[in-house]
């Protein structure tokens, strides 16, 4: 049952990003700007359709690579709690962005700065729910593959993470500046 509960997290996260894409194409704003900052990010999704067969796999025991569960049965339920808590938090992000939200960086008509709603809590409110999603997919089946995911998934959000601090400094300049100084870039 476990398993079940994290491929469904594993499907609400792109559905929520996609529709939230799709309704604002409908308002004449282009969400979608994935790649086009670093051509190298097409290596990307190969990696995440595994690490989605791998979620779906332990949910309907497909065959997998590993097996041996590196924590205790509980951790799966602790796992569960995260991954809930990602989603609330991707829902509460993607309604705060309003118009601004974007996926990649949009140099050619960025949008208001966004210091309200879960952006006062902290800068990067959809990373810090997509890592609670991977720290949760990683306790629901801690495998040592699954573990590699996490470390490797955290360390790609930080690095776009630098890459949209960078901009808006250059954007938003003192405005951005002043948000930075009162809130952390993640918690």
């Amino acid at each position: 049952m476990l398993g079940y509960l994290g491929a469904l997290t594993i499907l609400l996260l792109p559905v929520m990003v996609l529709t939230r894409i799709a309704l604002l194409r409908r308002r004449g704003v282009t969400a979608m700007k994935f790649g086009e900052t670093d051509k190298t990010d097409f290596f990307i999704p190969p990696f995440v359709l595994f690490y989605v067969y791998l979620i779906f796999a332990n949910a309907f025991a497909w065959p997998t690579p590993v097996h041996t569960r590196l924590l205790p049965a509980i951790a799966s339920w602790i796992g569960v709690l995260c991954c809930a808590a990602g989603v609330m938090l991707m829902g509460w992000s993607l309604a705060s962005f309003g118009t601004s939200f974007r996926v990649g960086i949009d140099a050619d008509r960025p949008d208001k700065l966004i210091t309200s709603g879960a952006f006062a809590i902290t800068r990067n409110p959809i990373y810090v729910a997509f890592g609670l999603v991977l720290a949760g997919e990683f306790l629901i089946q801690p495998t040592w593959l699954m573990l590699v995911y996490l470390v490797a998934g955290v360390a790609l959000f930080h690095r776009q993470v630098l890459r949209e601090e960078a901009f808006m400094t250059a954007h938003y300049g003192p405005e951005f500046r002043a948000y930075a100084a009162r809130v952390r870039r993640y918690v």
